[in-house]
């Protein structure tokens, strides 16, 4: 753990004094004031946030913006939450996109009917779990 300084007097001389809205809370041996350590998280990019809701809104699932985006589907109905985001009320949702592994893939382009209309092909390799 890093030493704690007391905010008001900079004291590394400090005590566990209870906890407060689920945060630890110490006070200082030195002054006697009681201080709060911020919490340490991980932030998301507002970046996925915003995506992640406008994807939501236009029909797309909450495991499907995760495989995505990346996010996890928690996060993703926290955020819809957190938003006030409304469930989109159309029952007949066709995605415009389609996630196929390399097999798939293959297959897919040895239909002639498949190679007719424009598209865009997005591909990442990496390790797949």
């Amino acid at each position: 753990m890093s030493q704690l300084h007391c905010p008001k007097c900079e004291s590394t001389d400090a005590t566990k004094s209870g906890i407060v809205g689920g945060r630890q809370r110490y006070k200082c041996k030195n002054c006697g004031y009681h201080f709060s350590v911020a919490k340490a998280g991980k932030e998301i990019n507002s970046y996925y946030v915003i995506k992640a809701l406008q994807l939501y809104v236009e029909g797309v699932s909450y495991r499907e913006i995760e495989r995505l985006l990346g996010v996890s589907h928690v996060s993703v109905m926290n955020w819809v939450k957190k938003y006030g985001m409304k469930a989109p009320r159309q029952t007949d949702y066709h995605p415009t996109y389609k996630i196929m592994n390399q097999k798939e893939l293959a297959e897919f382009f040895q239909k002639p009917e498949n190679l007719k209309e424009a598209g865009l092909i997005v591909t990442e390799l990496g390790i797949s779990t």
